[in-house]
């Protein structure tokens, strides 16, 4: 337990945690309708239409907004950053037939950025 919240005071870390993080949150406030034209009842339709349930959207809505800004502010990195992981895997997985360009390319370098930070933890300044 002690590994889990214990971190590296490398500054590379850092900077990967807050540009992953900034990177990520308007995906999540585009679910919620803060930009861009959707709403989080147009998110919960499409994901409905893919076969997933409310409650993962929301689960998904509310770790793409509070996780990105936990992440920004250093505050439990490595749970933010496995959470989005996870997302980041599931969406490659529905993304992959619309091709690589079209599709997985950005769940697939999300996804790339956030393994360091699971592995290593926040880095400097959290």
């Amino acid at each position: 337990m002690k590994k889990f919240f214990s971190t590296s005071s490398d500054y590379a870390l850092t900077m990967l945690r807050i540009g992953a993080g900034a990177a990520m949150l308007p995906f999540g406030l585009a679910k919620i309708g803060m930009i861009g034209q959707g709403t989080t009842a147009m998110t919960v339709e499409m994901f409905a239409g893919m076969g997933v349930p409310a409650v993962i959207t929301y689960l998904v809505i509310i770790a793409e907004t509070v996780g990105a800004v936990a992440l920004i502010l250093g505050l439990c990195t490595r749970f933010c950053a496995a959470s989005l992981a996870l997302i980041m895997a599931v969406a490659i997985y529905f993304m992959f037939g619309s091709g690589y360009f079209a599709g997985y390319v950005t769940p697939l370098l999300f996804l790339i950025m956030f393994l360091p930070l699971i592995r290593n933890g926040a880095g400097g300044c959290s």
